[in-house]
């Protein structure tokens, strides 16, 4: 009997030692054959380069442009800073694996990634949604904008986003920490997604699961359906208007912004509300690299390209630039 528990308590130390040793985990990136790797390489890099310098650009020119300095572009600055925070979280360590081939990243590592992640998808929802509410009253109440949108309102709209973007990243961060991982520590992801990660943990995770489903009602859902309401609002007040070269006008000052949730809402809510029995993980990898890689790059093309003013901008800062050259 002796033997016996000496041999049974020896056995639970290992189990508890390895459960309790995660030091680091392994991240599966996606399937691809090994002549597919340049590729997926070269997208990224392409993908990562544009993202950080577009978003460079767009902040540099709401600073330097006393024309840009309204309520509008300085939402369009707090999203430019967002996503290349939100990029540099996943996309560089993608890039090393692509290089190195080495998978490996150690806990603390993937808890800080995971945070950041986190961070900044919360972030741009409910940045977002300020958008939407900001176009809502230029379009809809236009003579009260200026007493509606004050500092106060905006530097709360500003605000409240990364405060509570941060709040929520951190709870999710300091709960995974404190986890259990005894039967693996690969995760089949291309960085530490949030989901992928409990679905690892040994230990019970019923009550974090609530709280990421909470999470996606009130940090995704309901944004969503707000500016779902101020976009039909939006649209009925345009109609109403009788100039076409008004109409036009209005549209055009918020297509880039409904572009831009459309694309973001639609993939990343998919990706976390959809079950994984109706689409493999290959495909939540795809989607996951959407809007984690793609849409941030697209933010500033689609603000710039479709924004007379933004254009105007670029081009009084290229004729000044080539004149001080010339000169």
């Amino acid at each position: 009997m002796i033997m016996l528990f000496s041999s049974f308590t020896c056995r639970m130390k290992e189990y508890l030692t390895n459960c309790t040793a995660q030091s680091e985990f392994r991240l599966s990136v996606f399937s691809l054959p090994d002549a597919f790797q340049p590729v997926l390489f070269s997208g990224t890099v392409v993908m990562f380069l544009l993202t950080v310098l577009g978003n460079l650009i767009i902040t540099g020119l709401v600073y330097r442009t006393p024309e840009l300095h309204t309520p509008m572009y300085y939402f369009l600055c707090n999203l430019s800073v967002e996503d290349i925070i939100y990029v540099s979280s996943t996309l560089p360590k993608l890039l090393a694996i692509t290089i190195t081939a080495d998978t490996r990243i150690m806990f603390p590592e993937c808890i800080a990634q995971m945070f950041l992640f986190t961070f900044c998808v919360g972030t741009e929802f409910l940045l977002l949604s300020s958008m939407a509410y900001d176009r809502y009253v230029a379009i809809c109440v236009p003579l009260r904008y200026t007493i509606i949108m004050n500092e106060d309102m905006c530097i709360g709209l500003f605000s409240l986003p990364w405060l509570l973007g941060f709040l929520n990243a951190l709870i999710h961060a300091v709960l995974v920490s404190h986890l259990s991982f005894c039967h693996s520590h690969n995760i089949n992801h291309f960085f530490c997604d949030l989901k992928t990660m409990l679905a690892l943990s040994s230990d019970d995770i019923t009550t974090i699961e609530m709280l990421v489903a909470v999470e996606c009602v009130f940090l995704g859902v309901m944004p969503f359906v707000m500016i779902l309401m101020s976009y039909t609002c939006i649209i009925t007040t345009i109609l109403m208007i009788r100039s076409s070269t008004g109409r036009a006008k209005a549209f055009s000052s918020c297509s880039s912004h409904l572009t831009i949730v459309v694309l973001f809402y639609g993939v990343s809510l998919s990706s976390y509300m959809i079950p994984e029995s109706l689409h493999s993980q290959e495909q939540d990898k795809v989607l996951s690299l959407i809007y984690t890689a793609l849409v941030p790059m697209l933010n500033p093309l689609v603000y710039s390209l479709r924004n007379k003013q933004v254009l105007g901008a670029i081009d009084a800062i290229v004729k000044r630039c080539l004149k001080c050259l010339s000169s």
